[in-house]
């Protein structure tokens, strides 16, 4: 692989982006902050403050991770699968210098691009809000970045593997909705059963959501937070490359 080639197949999507950018970060825009207002004002009113901090300033942060898991998993699903079987866009990429190798590595950082953007836009619109306590949310960035990477790789891994585009249903309904559920985003897990919180330990979504509610209210983040992204990102990145290599050469 060569990062240079993965480059412009990068650059490719974001040349395309830019011709459809204003409707796709209007919609996920709209959602995220539809649950932060419906959930931080409605439960909010019944709910005064959870550890010590009022309830929508707690899932506010919660919000951000979302946004930036599902902006990199819908990328690397429904739109990696589009370029792959529909639009026969990696057809016309590999027949230029770029590999197979190259193509997946573009699509894994242009998700991962996708996650910090989208993360990003809803950090400046809780800041509008009053909901941020400090501007060490910012240093969440890099983290959504090295986080879409991560969600990227599951993505294709699922793509690499799924016969048809109804198929991503599965992936919604039973890996991203209980990750958005029990990761502590609307509230802390150590109320439910201990078997809980370990499990959601193994799911990087809670990770992100310790980050991004420390980095917000001002204090830092523990070290092995970020060491559990790198570890499990080296451990899970050489399956999309063999994953995809296996489906593409046997569809040829």
């Amino acid at each position: 692989m060569k990062l240079r080639r993965a480059f412009r197949v990068w650059q490719r999507h974001a040349k395309v982006y830019t011709k459809l950018y204003l409707s796709s970060l209007t919609l996920n825009f709209v959602e995220p902050i539809l649950y932060l207002t419906a959930m931080g004002l409605g439960i909010g009113a019944f709910v005064e403050s959870v550890d010590g901090v009022p309830y929508i300033n707690f899932i506010a942060p919660g919000i951000v991770a979302y946004s930036s898991m599902f902006a990199a998993s819908a990328e690397c699903t429904y739109g990696t699968f589009v370029r792959m079987n529909f639009q026969k866009t990696f057809d016309a990429i590999l027949a230029t210098p770029v590999n197979l190798t190259d193509l997946v590595m573009g699509e894994m950082l242009w998700g991962a691009t996708k996650s910090a953007l989208y993360g990003t836009v809803i950090i400046g619109a809780i800041a509008a809000m009053g909901l941020v306590d400090s501007w060490l949310v910012l240093a969440a960035i890099p983290v959504l970045f090295v986080s879409g990477l991560l969600f990227s790789a599951l993505a294709v891994i699922f793509t690499a593997l799924v016969p048809g585009i109804d198929y991503f249903n599965y992936y919604f309904t039973l890996v991203i909705t209980p990750m958005f559920l029990f990761a502590g985003v609307f509230f802390p897990l150590h109320n439910l059963p201990p078997i809980v919180e370990k499990i959601a330990f193994f799911t990087p979504l809670y990770h992100l959501v310790n980050i991004t509610r420390a980095m917000a209210n001002g204090m830092g983040t523990a070290p092995w937070e970020i060491l559990w992204f790198a570890v499990a990102t080296l451990a899970i990145m050489p399956l999309p490359f063999y994953l995809m290599k296996r489906r593409i050469y046997r569809q040829d």
